[in-house]
């Protein structure tokens, strides 16, 4: 969702805000706007669209200097994208600035409490209620960050609130709710922002805020308190990534350098899982042997890419570990009778670890007693603190919206967890375990191999740009890859497209076929005869009705030539961990697909990176 950042010190505070801005633009980008305190002024500016559109009005008319300032980009809920609705809002006083991150559900009811008692409000946002209502507080005295913790308490939903104020120029005060926000701490000033990536050109330390937490950010110091005022412990701690990984690196996009990282993403999420007995080690699960050979059902949870994740999950668990699993969307979790126990573990799937609807089912489970284990590329985020323990993907940040290598390295996360439980249970001998950690660890060379041959995947995706509609087949772990294949077209190219399991194509989506329809088929490896030769029929029986074969299979399949008018072909690997390898060129062709119609991959429309509401 949206992108906030707040800055107080000695550097001109407007240069800060902008720049984090730039590096936040991927959490929303229909709106920004900036605040600058300047000489016990308020001053502000904001522009519908991205942040160009700001930077130009900026140039244009420069608001005074300051050394105190907050920034926002917007991904559009309550208000159309427009100027009157970006952020940041002001109060009927104009001394009073607040940016958000949210959903704050009964601003009906407060915004009609507060026109009752004569404030104009300019905007259709829920977020300016919080101005308005913040202006009465201080009335009553005890300072901004006393106002913003009677504020909060009368809030319901999810947020991120930072304000500012004229009275107290020397102060930035921010406050969460279910919505990520992380102080950066530097020398002689500090830093707040929706993700470290904003500040991580100044500092590399950083303070977790809890829930329902309000800090004050003042150039000597950091003072972290709860919503009625008392102190709070929080957790520091120090970000291993430096600026220079949050950057393009002379990539056109963003989502082409994160393609091209999958071989050391996958790398650096195995380095270190092996003992010096040679038995498969996950220090931060935080769940004893015990406590494992409990479980007897596990539970994914996730959403989008990180639901085919766990779909893959479910394959390796059953096969692995033997438990049985399910896999369910996070958004429809709680809302409906899910049968948990202490025996059940749930497995929360999130890059960002503030995926809201993750949350909310990571909530929902432990409110029944269920052991809770996160699979999370961002340290500090919400979702490992709420989770018994975690398994972080090492990924690196993740910038562009459609998720590249964060997928992958899931992947690698629920291989490993698998892999673990099969070796606490004992369904797995420990040698078992370690020659398969071992191909996991030869498995960065082989995406390194898929990625050195896909020029003619960027032929094929640039000369299909005219094309309304794409299929994609799988079967087995095959599935998942074909369903998260659609996704990554539909989020960039903006096509319909549709992923299925072969055997399903007789029972209705063969009906979708028609003359020179692409298909893409992912097929299994011929070491699973039954399989492979099935969904070999299937590929057949769609070129008989006239479809465009796109196959990719593993080298050397002689099997599927004669079926495929294009044949893309990759390592051959194990069947469950062949998803490594196929979802690459899928990665690609997506990405040229959409590029070659012109679309802003990075930053593809009406999506945000992080979904932290509901």
């Amino acid at each position: 969702m949206c992108g906030i950042v707040g800055y107080v010190g000695a550097k001109p505070a407007l240069d800060v805000v902008v720049e984090g801005l730039a590096r936040l633009e991927y959490r929303g980008y229909d709106s920004a706007g900036v605040a600058v305190l300047a000489d016990g002024k308020l001053a502000t500016a904001k522009r519908a669209g991205k942040l160009g559109n700001l930077r130009a009005a900026l140039e244009e008319e420069p608001p005074p200097a300051g050394t105190l300032g907050m920034g926002h980009t917007r991904w559009a809920t309550h208000g159309p994208p427009n100027d009157r609705n970006a952020h940041p809002h002001v109060d009927c006083t104009g001394s009073v600035a607040v940016i958000h991150n949210g959903i704050i559900e009964n601003f009906a009811e407060l915004r009609a409490e507060l026109e009752e008692a004569g404030h104009g409000l300019a905007s259709d946002t829920d977020t300016e209620a919080v101005a308005h209502l913040l202006e009465d507080e201080l009335k009553a005295g005890g300072g901004l960050a006393e106002a913003l913790r009677r504020v909060c308490r009368r809030l319901e939903g999810a947020f991120t609130l930072v304000a500012v104020h004229t009275g107290d120029p020397d102060v930035v005060v921010g406050a969460r709710r279910n919505s990520p926000l992380v102080v950066g701490v530097g020398d002689g000033e500090n830093f707040l922002a929706s993700d470290v990536s904003a500040f991580i050109a100044h500092t590399r330390d950083a303070i977790e805020l809890g829930q329902d937490q309000v800090v004050e950010l003042r150039a000597g110091g950091v003072q972290v308190t709860d919503f009625e005022g008392r102190p709070a412990e929080v957790q520091e701690y120090h970000v291993d990534w430096d600026v220079s990984a949050a950057e393009k690196g002379g990539y056109d996009y963003f989502m082409l350098k994160e393609i091209a990282e999958q071989p050391r993403a996958v790398a650096d999420t195995l380095l270190g899982r092996i003992g010096s007995d040679g038995r498969l080690r996950l220090d931060e699960m935080r769940m004893s042997d015990r406590e494992l050979r409990e479980v007897d059902k596990i539970i994914v949870v996730a959403c989008g890419t990180s639901y085919h994740a766990g779909l893959i999950a479910k394959y390796a668990i059953e096969h692995w570990a033997g438990l049985p699993c399910e896999v369910e969307l996070a958004s429809e979790f709680r809302y409906r009778d899910s049968i948990l126990s202490p025996t059940t573990l749930v497995i929360a799937i999130s890059q960002s670890g503030e995926t809201m609807d993750a949350l909310m089912a990571v909530r929902h489970a432990r409110e029944q007693k269920a052991k809770l284990l996160g699979i999370c590329n961002v340290n500090g985020s919400t979702l490992p603190r709420e989770c018994d323990g975690v398994l972080y993907t090492h990924a690196g940040p993740e910038i562009a919206v459609a998720s590249t290598k964060a997928f992958l390295t899931q992947l690698v996360a629920v291989y490993l967890i698998a892999l673990y439980i099969a070796q606490v249970r004992g369904t797995k001998w420990g040698d078992e375990v370690f020659a398969m950690v071992q191909l996991l660890e030869r498995m960065p060379e082989k995406v390194e191999k898929v990625l050195e041959t896909m020029e003619p995947v960027r032929e094929l995706a640039r000369s299909l740009a005219g094309e309304r509609c794409v299929l994609f087949l799988g079967r087995h772990v095959g599935f998942p890859v074909a369903l998260e294949g659609a996704l990554k077209l539909k989020e960039l190219a903006y096509m319909h497209a549709e992923g299925f399991a072969a055997g399903e194509l007789k029972h209705g989506p063969i009906a979708l076929i028609e003359k020179d329809l692409p298909v893409v088929v992912v097929v299994p490896p011929r070491a699973r005869a039954v399989l492979h030769d099935k969904i070999v029929s299937n590929i057949q029986e769609i070129r008989a009705r006239g479809a465009r074969t796109i196959v990719i299979a593993e080298e050397g399949d002689e099997s599927v030539g004669p079926y495929a008018d294009t044949l893309i072909s990759v390592p051959a690997v194990p069947t469950l961990l062949q998803p490594l390898v196929t979802t690459v060129p899928l990665q690609v062709f997506a990405c040229e697909l959409a590029t070659a119609k012109g679309h802003d991959v990075d930053q593809p429309r009406n999506l945000a990176k992080s979904v932290t509401v509901e």
